[in-house]
């Protein structure tokens, strides 16, 4: 026998509460709403910031400028950063720069920029690079490679109106 076996196939024989029924139900005249009052009456429901009255803590804060909840979250790594890390002749990526602690947060894309001066010949592997990291890296002697990564999606719209036109 097993705990969940306990219960199993026993249903309640109880029920439902009918209020307003009268005097002898218990549950008669006010209908457990009490006497007078908001809730008591019919048809009463609080939305659900409501705060007995006062000013909602929704309303009281302030809010400002525009959050784009379609954004997609860069993380971004600079040349020097990888110069001090990482050794000559090393391949760098993602994952290797999560273990060694330089990309600690979530993100959908990593970006990396040229920020820092970079002596050592390194293969790194990234979604973006900017102008200027990519002609750091190329004069240590290093290799970019671009990894695919998620698309936004304004340029998902723009792809299918590129396709439904071809």
């Amino acid at each position: 026998m097993k705990l969940n076996d306990v219960n199993r196939g026993i249903e309640k024989n109880k029920n439902r509460r009918r209020v307003g029924r009268g005097v002898g139900s218990g549950h008669g005249k006010t209908s457990s709403r009490g006497h007078k009052g908001q809730k008591s009456r019919a048809g009463w429901s609080s939305p659900p910031v409501f705060q007995g009255g006062a000013m909602p803590l929704v309303r009281r804060v302030p809010k400002r400028g525009f959050n784009n909840k379609f954004a997609l979250q860069v993380a971004i790594i600079n040349t020097g950063d990888l110069d001090q890390v990482f050794s000559d002749g090393d391949e760098v990526t993602p994952e290797l720069l999560r273990e060694k602690s330089l990309v600690k947060h979530r993100y959908d894309l990593l970006k990396v920029l040229g920020n820092g001066s970079l002596s050592k010949k390194l293969k790194i592997s990234a979604h973006r690079f900017s102008k200027s990291a990519v002609a750091r890296i190329e004069k240590a002697g290093g290799e970019t490679v671009v990894l695919p990564g998620r698309i936004p999606v304004e340029e998902k719209k723009r792809q299918s109106k590129a396709a439904a036109k071809a």
